[in-house]
Formats: C-alpha cells, sequence, structure tokens
C-alpha cells in the first residue's frame, strides 16, 4: 500500500485529485471483458433458467456499473450534449428492433394504445402482446438505463458532495421499496428498477472519480463481503414470497445488495491491480462494439432457434448424431441467429455513432464513451 492507502500496482494520488484528470485515450480491456461476459451470461440465463446464475455473475449490476463508469466520465463535456448523443446511440438500434417485433404483433392481431410512443423513446414500459412477450419484455434495461442517463447529472452533483455517505445511502430505497410495496403497475416496477441498480449506477461514478482507488482494502472488502452476505441470505431465506426461487432476477433487494458487494469487489480488483491494457480480443471488440445488437436481438435469436431446431429432427442425419435434445445444442443455434443479427443489423450501431459502418468491427481500436 502507498502512504495515502493508494492500491499496490498504481501511483498514488494526490489528495483531491481523482481520474477526471487525465482520461485514457483508449477503450478499457477489463472493462470490455466485464461487459462480454455479461452479455454472454444473459444470453446463457434466458437460455437454460438457471437460478443460481445471477449470484455467480450478476450481468445487469455490472452494466449498470460500467455504464455509471461512462456516463461520469462524458459528463466532462456539457450535460445536454452528452444526453443527447446517449440518446443518438441508443434509439436507431431499438427502432429497427422495435420496428420488426411491433410488426411481428401487428400481424398476429395486435392493436396497441397511446403507450406506443414507449416504442419510440423508451421512458416508459411499451406497450405488447401476450404473444411476443420473450422478446418485447427486455426492454426494461433499456428504460432502466435511459432514466439514470436522463437523471446523471443531478446524481453526479449529488455524488460529488459527499461521494462515500451517498453511495452507501443509495441502498435505502430499495430497502424501502421492500418494506413499503411500490405502487402497482409499471410505473412501480420502473421505480423498483431504478432503485435496485442505483449503488451499481453511482459505483460507476466512484470508481470514475477515483473514490475506490483511495480506499484501503479492507475498507472496500469487508462491506463488500457483507453487502453480498446480506443479499445471499435475503435470496435464500425469502424464496417464498419470491415465487419459491432465489432467483436474483425476481428478488430486487437480494439483486440490490449481492450486486452492489459483487460489482464493487470487480471494480476495486481493477483499482488494486492497476491498469488493463487495451482490448486485444477481436471477439471482445466485436461483443462491446455490438453490445445493444446482440441483448436486443438475443431473446429473438432463442425464440427462432427452438422451430429450426424442430427442423433438424426431420433431416435424419442430423437426428442421429446431433444432441437436438439438448438445451446445449439450442444454446448453440441461438448464438449462431445472433451472430447473424449482429451482421445484418450491427451497422446501425456504427451510424448512430457516427462511425463508418462495418459488417464486423475490430480495426482500430474505438474510444470510450461519447
Amino acid at each position: 500500500m502507498g502512504a495515502h492507502g493508494a492500491p499496490r500496482g498504481r501511483a498514488a494520488r494526490p489528495a483531491g485529485e481523482d481520474s477526471r484528470g487525465a482520461a485514457p485515450a483508449g477503450r478499457d480491456g477489463y472493462f470490455d471483458l466485464l461487459r462480454a461476459v455479461a452479455l454472454v451470461r444473459v444470453v446463457a440465463y434466458h437460455t437454460f433458467g438457471w437460478a443460481w446464475a445471477g449470484l455467480v455473475f450478476p450481468s445487469m449490476g455490472v452494466m449498470f456499473g460500467l455504464a455509471g463508469t461512462l456516463m461520469a466520465r462524458s459528463l466532462r463535456r456539457p450535460a445536454l450534449t452528452v444526453i443527447r448523443g446517449r440518446l443518438r446511440r441508443l434509439l436507431p438500434p431499438f427502432w429497427l428492433w422495435g420496428f420488426f417485433v411491433v410488426t411481428a404483433m401487428l400481424l398476429h392481431g395486435w392493436m396497441p394504445d397511446w403507450r406506443i410512443v414507449y416504442w419510440i423513446v423508451p421512458l416508459g414500459d411499451p406497450p405488447g402482446s401476450a404473444w411476443a412477450g420473450q422478446a418485447w419484455e427486455i426492454v426494461w434495461y433499456l428504460r432502466t438505463y435511459l432514466w439514470f442517463v436522463l437523471l446523471s447529472p443531478a446524481l453526479l452533483r449529488l455524488f460529488r458532495r459527499a461521494p462515500l455517505p451517498v453511495l452507501a445511502l443509495s441502498l435505502v430505497p430499495v430497502a424501502v421499496l421492500t418494506s413499503v410495496p411500490p405502487p402497482e403497475g409499471r410505473f412501480g416496477g420502473a421505480l423498483t428498477d431504478l432503485a435496485t441498480f442505483l449503488f451499481c449506477w453511482l459505483l460507476g461514478f466512484a470508481h470514475h472519480d477515483g473514490v475506490l482507488g483511495r480506499l484501503r482494502p479492507l475498507a472496500v472488502v469487508l462491506p463488500s463481503l457483507a453487502a453480498l452476505a446480506l443479499g445471499g441470505w435475503y435470496a435464500l431465506t425469502h424464496q417464498a414470497r419470491y415465487g419459491g426461487t432465489y432467483d436474483l432476477d425476481d428478488n430486487p433487494l437480494g439483486q440490490a445488495f449481492w450486486s452492489a458487494g459483487f460489482v464493487t469487489l470487480l471494480m476495486y480488483a481493477k483499482e488494486y491491480a492497476g491498469a488493463v491494457g487495451p482490448v486485444r480480443s477481436r471477439l471482445v471488440t466485436v461483443f462491446n462494439a455490438r453490445a445493444v445488437t446482440v441483448y436486443l436481438w438475443h431473446e429473438l435469436a432463442l425464440i427462432l432457434a427452438v422451430p429450426l431446431t424442430d427442423r433438424f429432427w426431420e433431416v435424419p442425419a442430423f437426428e442421429r448424431y446431433l444432441p437436438l435434445e439438448s438445451q446445449w445444442f439450442l444454446f448453440g443455434v441461438g448464438w449462431v441467429l445472433i451472430a447473424g443479427f449482429v451482421l445484418a443489423c450491427g451497422w446501425v450501431e456504427d451510424v448512430a455513432a457516427r462511425r463508418k459502418p462495418a459488417l464486423l468491427p475490430g480495426g482500430r481500436a474505438a474510444r470510450m464513451g461519447t
């Protein structure tokens, strides 16, 4: 440890100085890897339905934490410029995906109400038919992300007034909403999602501003382990309240505390070990440059993988030699279809980011955040 408690592997910062003074020019290899792992875990969870997957790697908490870091970095520029940039990068891929989902629902007899405006800007949950529920229910993440983006200028100012107290108190809203039920319906669900992942978003601020880097290991590890213990205990002991499962996706309080502890340790590991070099894996680069495309289209890919696999049974050689009854085979077919969607639709992310469209990214390293 350095004289001022800075982790080994990096220079101690002078008091009052943070990482805003010298932003890295390229991408962060460690964070890019975490984002890629998070996306793979999301697809695996939606394929196999493993309740334990969120305990092994809480993908949504990780993704909100990484997004908070990038948002704090971007807010060195005027807030309106940053918000417009985030909207510009998010909405075109969402519109392209939404066009196909909405069209399919209309062809199957669905008729929208005024809430169809949320298919233009997902500030609320967009309406949809039960027939396509598996496809559109994932929009909750985009809705929550968008609200965090809009609230970030105010949240960042509040955080910088008292970083550690604000970070600790950010777990209070989800505890309150667990004790006092939130309003019913979509508004209550949106409020709960914001409360669940507020800590992770602010943790991204703490990483960017160097707050984590100035803490001694025990000051980080002990509270993180306590949060993990509380989140895990609550998930395991309150299964009856959440459908008889310890799945964190069904348990806001368990999710909030488990993600808080887990993501804090992941981010502090980077601070403690020092800087990670630039992205060198083409696959990780593709995952990060096409993160919105992978997330939006993966459920459609998994839906289409089922009838496609059923067709394989009609070919005697496939029936004999391929493990068609295995969920792992379905998982593989799903990834083939995801790859197809990335090739067919991923270029929209380039256009939205004002980059030259590419079939597959991975040439010159992209810069972080806009």
